[in-house]
């Protein structure tokens, strides 16, 4: 088996889903160079950091975090457009491992009982093919020893392209409907909601305000990428 990997990797190299060029033996999604380039966000605190200070005056979260920064340009911005647009899915699978065996480490979502992504509208969904936030969830659980979820928390109304919106738009997305196909299975549990990028937040809170319909429900907060 090994030769025919090797043979197929001869004539199909693995390359760098940032730079393109081709991944060593050892080599995961991107090379060493360009992830010794990311920009890791590196908060300290889990309970007071910029992400967190998002939802203050918002919604109660119990605590929130991202691995990386995500600028107008850059490596973050190149890996997730690879992950949502090209149908790289192993990209999400390379930042929750990566960020699954942090947290399981310094144990900062100990007390979380359940993952669940932020969904996506079934019709974009059916045209992208996946959730681009799938496979980052099913590594994060792996890791977390703890249930993913992707049927509870469903998406009703279909918005534009992100990327496609300005700012001042987002920050007013509340208006993207968010459903419960059963108010019971979160009650008096600690849900960590997780997505690619967070920018305003408005797609999260409306996330969690859903989910808050729940008794003794506790929200956390994780993401690939903050906006600056």
């Amino acid at each position: 088996m090994k030769i025919l990997k090797d043979l197929f990797l001869l004539f199909y190299p693995e390359i760098c889903a940032n730079c393109n060029e081709q991944l060593l033996q050892n080599e995961i999604v991107i090379c060493t160079f360009c992830r010794h380039d990311l920009p890791l966000t590196n908060f300290e605190s889990y309970r007071d950091n910029k992400v967190s200070k998002i939802f203050y005056g918002r919604i109660t979260i119990e605590k929130a975090y991202s691995l990386l920064f995500f600028r107008k340009e850059g490596i973050t911005k190149n890996l997730i457009h690879e992950l949502k647009y090209k149908r790289n899915e192993e990209i999400g699978s390379f930042f929750g491992n990566w960020l699954g065996e942090m947290l399981a480490k310094n144990k900062e979502f100990a007390t979380v009982d359940y993952l669940v992504a932020v969904p996506i509208h079934p019709k974009k969904k059916k045209i992208r093919g996946y959730n681009q936030v799938t496979k980052f969830g099913k590594c994060l659980s792996k890791h977390l020893k703890i249930p993913f979820s992707e049927e509870i928390l469903i998406r009703k109304s279909s918005t534009k392209t992100q990327t496609l919106k300005a700012r001042f738009e987002r920050f007013n997305d509340l208006e993207t409907k968010f459903s419960l196909t059963d108010t019971t299975v979160f009650k008096d549990k600690h849900v960590l909601i997780i997505d690619d990028v967070i920018t305003t937040g408005a797609t999260l809170e409306a996330c969690a305000m859903e989910l808050l319909k729940t008794s003794g429900i506790k929200i956390s907060i994780l993401t690939m990428a903050y906006t600056e």
